[in-house]
């Protein structure tokens, strides 16, 4: 069994590795038409990448906010199901379990639920999560700032960024078969989407069928 110092230093590195990305969403979110503070808004409120990313994916494409806005909350739906799993060895309530549940992303989850006790659950989650909150928030400020010193976008090649990005945050997540097969069946719908749907519907839709297709999946193979 590792020892809690060993729990808090690889929650630590995790954290750190983590959010020192925090720095490109910063810059390609200012490269996409927002501000700094608007920006940091987002990082501060909504802080989980892959939806951060898709939000400013759709907006930067011209998509509406309410699309961009639609795409986040499907992606970070997923956090929900992770609260779930992980909430019997945090046992937090009330003001408590708001501040927690801020921090549920995958990396506090992978930190947390692989550990032999209930006590290094919670270590490796908090650690993981706060330390990551603190420096990507950090990071969104110097990127924001950095990006608006770039200027045009297109200058850098920071206008394909959002989608180099956003598989960067996903591929790590493609393990399994099931995974990869409801990504590529995804991005194949919303490829095909494209020609005919505003920017931002056909993410909402591939994001749809990914759901609704990885679910069948599952229950098949339970």
């Amino acid at each position: 069994m590792a020892s809690d110092r060993s729990v808090i230093s690889d929650s630590i590195g995790v954290g750190v590795a983590t959010g020192a990305y925090g720095i490109s969403f910063g810059a390609i979110a200012v490269a996409s038409g927002l501000s700094i503070p608007q920006a940091c808004a987002l990082s501060l409120l909504v802080f989980t990448g892959a939806s951060q990313f898709a939000f400013i994916g759709v907006i930067g494409a011209g998509g509406a906010p309410l699309a961009g806005a639609l795409t986040a909350v499907l992606l970070g739906s997923r956090n929900m199901f992770y609260g779930l799993s992980l909430a019997p060895h945090l046992e937090v309530r009330g003001v408590a379990k708001a501040a927690a549940a801020h921090v549920v992303i995958d990396e506090s989850i992978a930190m947390a639920v692989t550990r032999d006790s209930s006590h290094q659950a919670r270590l490796g989650f908090y650690w993981t999560g706060w330390s990551i909150f603190v420096l990507w928030n950090l990071m969104t400020l110097v990127g924001a700032i950095a990006g608006e010193a770039m200027g045009d976008p297109r200058a850098y090649g920071l206008d394909a960024a959002v989608g180099a990005a956003f598989l960067g945050l996903l591929w790590p997540r493609l393990d399994t078969w099931i995974a990869r097969l409801v990504a590529s069946a995804a991005a194949a719908a919303a490829m095909g989407l494209i020609p005919f749907t505003a920017a931002g519907v056909p993410i909402i839709l591939g994001g749809t069928i990914a759901v609704v297709f990885g679910m069948a999946l599952h229950r098949g193979a339970r």
